[in-house]
C-alpha cells in the first residue's frame, strides 16, 4: 500500500499543509496591473475622463462640475453641523437654568422645614397612615434626599427607563477640504487645467481616445511621466521641460506668459486605490483560518 502524502490526507482533525494552501492561508502577493490604475487624464471624483479639468494646488485634477458640486455639498453639511450645534448649546443653557431653579425651589424647601420642624406632622405614628404609604411598625419614613434619589433613578432593567447617553456634538469645522488631500480647500484657490491634445494623426478622436503631449518637447503624457501644471495659465508640461525651461526662464513655453516658482504645480499621479502609490505596486493580502470552520478571516489589501 503506497504511503499516504498530505496532498492524500484528508482524515485529520486539523488542515494540512497544502490545505490551506489550497484555502489561501498565508501571505498573497500579486502585481497590480494597468486597470487598476487611475489614468492621469480621469477626475478624482468621478474617475471619468475629465470635463473642464481643475486643479488645486497640491495637484489633485478633477471635473469642474464635480468638484463643485462636491463644495456645495460640504458647505451644505457645514450649515448642518453648526445648526445642530446651536442647538445643543441653547437645550444646555436651558437644562443649567431649570438645574438653577431646582437647586433654589430646594433650598428653598429646605430652609422651611428647617424652620417648620418642630410642629409634629402625625397625631399618632403607629394608628396614622404616613405620606409613603405604610402603617405602624413597618412604616419607612423616607428623607428628602432618598426620595430624590428615588426620583431621579434610572431601571435600567426596564426598556422603558433604560439611560440614554447623551449625544454631544462638537463645533463643526467651518472651512472646506479637498475630496482627495482632506486639506483645506478653497474655491478661489483652484485653476483650471489645459492640457494639449495631439492632433498629428489628423483623425477625430473622441473624448475616451485622445492622447495628450508636451507642448514643448511634443512627448506622449502618460502615468509614467511626471507632470507639472502653471497655476497662472493652466498649460501642463512634462517634469523635464519645466525643470529645464520653465524654472529657469520664469515663462511658459506655450502661451508665453509669464509666472513664478511658486506657480509650479506638480500634477498628482494616478491612484491605485492604496493609501500611498509609487513604483512597487504590489498588492498583499494575509488569511488566517479561524478556529474549527474552515473560514478565513481575511486583513485587508496593502501595498508594498
Amino acid at each position: 500500500m503506497p504511503q499516504r502524502h498530505s496532498k492524500n490526507n484528508n482524515d485529520l482533525a486539523f488542515f494540512t499543509y497544502d490545505e490551506k494552501k489550497k484555502l489561501g492561508y498565508g501571505t498573497q502577493k500579486e502585481r497590480l496591473g494597468k486597470d487598476s490604475i487611475k489614468p492621469f487624464d480621469a477626475c478624482c471624483l468621478c474617475l471619468k475622463p475629465f470635463i473642464d479639468p481643475m486643479s488645486c494646488q497640491k495637484g489633485h485634477v478633477f471635473c469642474k462640475e464635480c468638484i463643485l458640486e462636491c463644495l456645495l455639498a460640504q458647505k451644505k453639511d457645514i450649515q448642518r453641523k453648526l445648526a445642530s450645534h446651536e442647538l445643543q448649546k441653547k437645550n444646555e443653557k436651558e437644562e443649567e437654568a431649570e438645574k438653577l431653579m431646582l437647586q433654589k425651589a430646594r433650598e428653598l424647601d429646605a430652609f422651611d422645614q428647617q424652620n417648620h420642624g418642630a410642629v409634629p406632622q402625625y397625631s399618632d405614628r403607629n394608628q396614622s397612615q404616613d405620606k409613603n404609604g405604610f402603617h405602624g411598625a413597618n412604616s419607612v419614613k423616607v428623607t428628602s434626599y432618598e426620595e430624590e434619589a428615588l426620583r431621579t433613578m434610572k431601571a435600567f432593567w426596564l426598556p422603558s427607563a433604560t439611560p440614554v447617553a447623551p449625544v454631544k456634538v462638537d463645533a463643526p469645522s467651518t472651512s472646506t477640504v479637498c475630496p482627495e488631500g482632506n486639506e483645506k480647500l478653497k474655491l478661489k484657490s483652484l485653476f483650471p487645467v489645459c492640457f494639449t491634445e495631439d492632433t498629428s494623426e489628423g483623425k477625430p478622436s473622441s473624448s475616451l481616445d485622445r492622447t495628450y503631449i508636451c507642448p514643448s518637447c511634443k512627448v506622449t503624457l502618460t502615468n509614467t511621466l511626471s507632470l507639472v501644471a502653471l497655476s497662472s495659465c493652466g498649460h501642463v508640461f512634462c517634469k523635464k521641460c519645466a525643470d529645464k525651461f520653465i524654472a529657469v526662464d520664469k515663462v511658459c513655453l506655450a502661451c508665453s506668459k509669464c509666472c513664478k516658482e511658486r506657480n509650479l504645480v506638480n500634477l498628482e499621479k494616478g491612484g491605485t486605490g492604496f493609501a500611498g502609490h509609487g513604483d512597487h505596486l504590489v498588492a498583499t493580502e494575509f488569511k488566517h483560518l479561524g478556529s474549527g470552520s474552515g473560514l478565513g478571516l481575511v486583513r485587508p489589501a496593502t501595498k508594498t
